[in-house]
């Protein structure tokens, strides 16, 4: 007998991968988590039956969500992280030695736990010793800063369930007051490709373009997520991620990567029209 895992992407389109194991299947108090063990893209985290991260192809989004504004401003010291409970983002961070500080909020504790024991390959630098996990509503802790972080990175679910209020106009707002005078925000943007998604995509770059003096939109390909293109949102008070990116800098870190690199963060902003005249409504 074959096991199959299948995401609804619209209600007219699946996504399917073949399955070896199951290794995890467990409620928390705010979402069903389960592990598989596919074939294909090897093991997989999933919440409430939505993918989340894949062993095989994790690096694409994680390497996007942080290099890009990582090379933008290699003087970030101290970041904060909303979500990412499967530690990729924060694996991705702690290469950078001159970062001191990182603060990350997740929700859910069992998510960190699980993705722990069966997804080291994203959790691996939980432990480094400038991470501090706080287990609460991501909402409620960025609305208690001041001028606190150079970066702010909201990995976070879509905006349904745990992870709706993170798309509101007011955790923008409270994420500005949070940043200092130079701060950057990074977020998954959600995608453009399929009509579900439009309305979020525009509601999102809308709020962020109202709070933010800079707001731009990058891109990346990700097989596992719904269409394979995926947006990022760039906001800063002062930074612009293409006028100021300094390759010299990033580069001569030495950061090995497997997707991300200096000509592709400039590529990345080169956006496809449809994907620019979704957006012009709010230019």
């Amino acid at each position: 007998m074959e096991l199959w895992f299948t995401e609804h992407h619209t209600e007219h389109v699946k996504f399917s991968m073949k399955v070896k194991e199951q290794l995890v299947n467990k409620q928390s108090d705010f979402q069903h988590i389960a592990v598989l063990d596919t074939e294909e893209f090897g093991r997989v985290l999933t919440l409430d039956g939505y993918l989340m991260v894949t062993e095989k192809d994790e690096f694409i989004y994680h390497d996007m969500i942080v290099h890009v504004p990582m090379a933008t401003n290699l003087n970030i010291k101290k970041v904060l992280v909303i979500g990412a409970g499967d530690g990729g983002t924060i694996r991705e961070l702690t290469r950078y030695p001159g970062i001191e500080h990182i603060d990350m909020v997740e929700i859910d504790p069992m998510v960190v736990e699980t993705c722990k024991e069966y997804i080291p390959q994203t959790a691996c630098s939980l432990e480094d010793k400038r991470v501090h996990i706080y287990y609460e509503d991501g909402l409620k802790f960025v609305r208690r800063m001041r001028d606190e972080y150079d970066l702010i990175i909201v990995d976070s679910t879509d905006p349904f369930g745990p992870g709706e209020g993170l798309f509101t106009k007011e955790f923008y707002g409270n994420c500005y007051n949070a940043l200092n005078d130079k701060g950057i925000l990074v977020n998954q943007h959600e995608s453009t490709y399929y009509d579900e998604y439009v309305e979020a995509m525009k509601r999102a770059h809308q709020r962020i373009k109202e709070t933010f003096a800079i707001a731009k939109v990058y891109q990346a390909h990700i097989p596992t997520y719904p269409s394979g293109h995926w947006l990022f949102g760039f906001a800063s008070k002062h930074y612009d991620p293409e006028k100021d990116l300094d390759v010299e800098q990033w580069n001569a870190l030495g950061i090995k990567t497997k997707y991300y690199n200096t000509k592709l963060h400039l590529g990345a902003f080169a956006l496809p029209n449809y994907v620019k005249e979704q957006l012009s409504e709010y230019e």
